[in-house]
């Protein structure tokens, strides 16, 4: 067995590298990465201890390159972590988000056509929802429509409905997850729970958008990759499958349990003017990965951000 992970030093994709290569001993892995700033680099040199582990530096929006690539490993799955995240940045240079997070993946997709590909899994993001408000229950159903509110997530909203036109078109076997937010090693430090961590330690000022009453759900990276695993062996083809454990916390709540943990003072945290485009609160219904694919999340908030703070405090 084959498998190309795109964006395999990136924050999520080099948990699921981790994870895989431990998990399928006898596989191929091919991690394909651009070596972006939110790249770990130190991880190729755990990675290449591992004899099925084979690294390809290249960029998914480069369709001439990866044409060379596909013809010449014949994958049998690929799974596409590749993407640029950052929404301040988004609002800054949407083109740079649409090379990657939109022409990348109909690369990817036209590829595994062409080759033979088994499956193509795209990882996603509720935030192609849109937001709730924040006295909402609802949860948002895969059925749903799209409503994204910035150029980063109208980007992978675009990516998600074009690869369930082109499954609908071409018969491409195509899976696609949405997850909530992730937290745990490897993560780039400009994202909240590194940021906090890392502020925190330095004594430094913690910066809180807004109120801080922002909502969001919080899920293990581990936990995740768990059910990207699940999706890519067993999900349906033409499925799209939402993922969270269900922690839902406002961002000040996040923040202030950090430094509780870490025994700092609260008089760190500054609030500063709020984005020009600030969700209010995501909230998906996992329903449908839980009774189709009996996915069950393991880790505790509370106990995975003590081993996230421990993986920061030793970095």
């Amino acid at each position: 067995m084959k498998v190309l992970v795109t964006g395999g030093l990136g924050f999520i994709g080099a948990n699921f590298v981790k994870y895989f290569l431990g998990k399928y001993k006898s596989c191929e892995l091919y991690c394909l990465d651009k070596l972006t700033y939110a790249s770990n680099r130190s991880l190729l040199n755990t990675f290449k201890h591992f004899s099925n582990f084979h690294f390809i530096k290249g960029d998914i929006s480069n369709l001439s390159f990866m044409k060379k690539v596909f013809s010449k490993h014949k994958f049998d799955y690929v799974v596409n972590f590749a993407a640029e995240t950052s929404v301040d940045k988004s609002f800054i240079d949407p083109t740079v988000f649409y090379e990657s997070n939109v022409v990348g993946v109909i690369n990817l997709a036209t590829l595994s056509l062409k080759y033979g590909v088994k499956r193509l899994h795209q990882v996603s993001t509720d935030e192609v929802y849109g937001d709730l408000e924040l006295n909402s229950d609802y949860k948002f159903k895969e059925t749903d429509s799209l409503n994204p509110k910035n150029p980063y997530s109208l980007s992978k909203a675009n990516a998600d409905e074009f690869l369930i036109m082109y499954h609908n078109l071409t018969g491409l076997d195509v899976t696609i997850s949405r997850s909530t937010n992730n937290f745990g090693a490897y993560q780039a430090q400009d994202k909240l729970i590194p940021l906090v961590i890392n502020r925190a330690l330095m004594e430094q000022e913690i910066p809180i958008f807004g109120t801080g009453k922002n909502v969001r759900d919080w899920i293990n990276v581990l936990d995740h990759c768990k059910a990207i695993d699940l999706i890519m062996f067993n999900g349906k083809s033409g499925e799209i499958y939402n993922v969270s454990s269900h922690y839902p916390l406002t961002n000040l709540e996040v923040v202030k349990k950090i430094l509780k943990k870490l025994n700092k003072d609260k008089s760190l945290i500054k609030f500063v003017e709020d984005r020009r485009v600030h969700d209010k609160k995501y909230a998906v219904d996992t329903t449908k990965i839980e009774t189709k694919l009996g996915f069950k999340s393991e880790f505790d908030f509370d106990f995975s951000l003590d081993l996230t703070i421990e993986y920061y405090k030793e970095i």
